[in-house]
C-alpha cells in the first residue's frame, strides 16, 4: 500500500504579530512548525506503516527552501520518502493554485491508495486544499476523520459533525483530511533524527519537474486574493446583573436603552 501525506509548515501562531500600518503578518523571528492537522494525519500514515510491512508512505509540501527541515522532521518520525514542491512559480497561491500544484506532484508520484491531510493549515485556516486536491484527482473524499479502519478493500471512517458523527465506507484511492482527535502524533526517535538528517534525501520538485505551466500555479492562477489581516479590536468588560429575574430585566432594559440598542 502506497500512502501520500500532505503537509505544511506554518509559522507558529502563539508567536505571530500583525503590522498594524501594513496590515500583514509579521513573519520575522517567528518561529515555523509542522501544522497540528497535518502532524495527526502523518500518525495516521505511520500507524498503519507500523501494522503492516509493505506500506510506503511519502510527505510531500510545497513552500520555500526552509521547510527542508519540516520535511525531515517527517522523516524522522517514520516517513519513507519526503517530496518538496520549491519554485518561485509557486509563490502567491491560493488554495485553489496550490491544490492544482499538488494534483500534478501526485499524478508524477503514481500510483497511490490513499492520500492523508490535514483538516486545514493554522496559517489560513480554510479547509480547502484537502477537499480541492481530491476533485482535481477525480477521486473520494472524507473530510473531519475522527476514526479510521482497513477492512479488506474498504475503509471505514467516522467523520465528524457538530453534533455527532457519521460512518462512511470507501474504496481506495481515497482522500481523507484528518482532525486531532483522531490519534495522538509521536515523538521523533533519536535513531529517525540521525537518519533524517544523515543518509535521507528530500526530493526538490520545481515546475519543470511536474510539468505545469506557470499559468496554472502561483499568484497567475490565484482567485482569492488577501486584501488585509488585522488584529479584532478586544471587547469591553462585561456587566453582571444582580438580584431578582425582574431586577436584571429592568436594569437591562436600561442599560439597552442608554446604548440606544432599543
Amino acid at each position: 500500500m502506497k500512502i501520500i501525506v500532505c503537509v505544511k509548515q506554518v509559522p507558529d501562531t502563539n508567536e505571530v504579530k500583525i503590522d498594524p500600518v501594513k496590515g500583514t503578518l509579521i513573519r520575522d523571528g517567528v518561529p515555523s512548525i509542522l501544522n497540528p492537522d497535518d502532524k495527526n494525519a502523518l500518525e495516521e500514515a505511520l500507524k498503519l506503516k507500523d501494522q503492516q510491512e509493505d506500506i510506503h508512505v511519502t510527505v510531500i509540501t510545497m513552500g520555500p527552501p526552509q521547510a527542508d527541515e519540516m520535511l525531515r522532521e517527517c522523516l524522522a518520525m517514520g516517513a519513507d520518502e519526503a517530496i518538496l514542491l520549491s519554485d518561485r512559480a509557486f509563490a502567491g497561491a491560493d488554495t485553489w493554485a496550490t491544490s492544482n500544484t499538488l494534483a500534478a506532484a501526485v499524478r508524477k508520484i503514481g500510483a497511490y491508495d490513499i492520500i492523508f491531510a490535514g483538516r486545514q493549515a493554522i496559517d489560513g485556516d480554510t479547509a480547502q486544499v484537502g477537499p480541492q486536491l481530491a476533485e482535481r484527482l477525480g477521486i473520494p473524499q472524507v473530510s473531519y476523520v475522527q476514526n479510521f479502519q482497513v477492512q479488506g478493500d474498504n475503509i471505514q471512517v467516522q467523520r465528524a459533525l457538530e453534533d455527532g458523527y457519521e460512518v462512511i465506507q470507501v474504496k481506495t484511492p481515497v482522500l481523507l483530511t484528518a482532525i486531532k482527535e483522531l490519534n495522538h502524533p509521536r515523538y521523533m526517535s533519536i535513531g529517525g533524527i540521525y537518519d533524517a538528517f544523515r543518509s535521507k534525501e528530500v526530493k526538490v520538485w520545481t515546475s519543470l519537474d511536474i510539468q505545469v505551466n506557470k499559468d496554472e500555479v502561483g499568484l497567475e492562477a490565484s482567485p482569492t486574493q488577501v486584501k488585509r489581516s488585522f488584529t479584532p479590536e478586544p471587547k469591553g468588560k462585561g456587566i453582571m446583573l444582580k438580584g431578582t429575574t425582574k431586577e436584571m430585566v429592568e436594569q437591562l432594559v436600561i442599560n439597552l436603552k442608554q446604548k440606544h440598542v432599543i
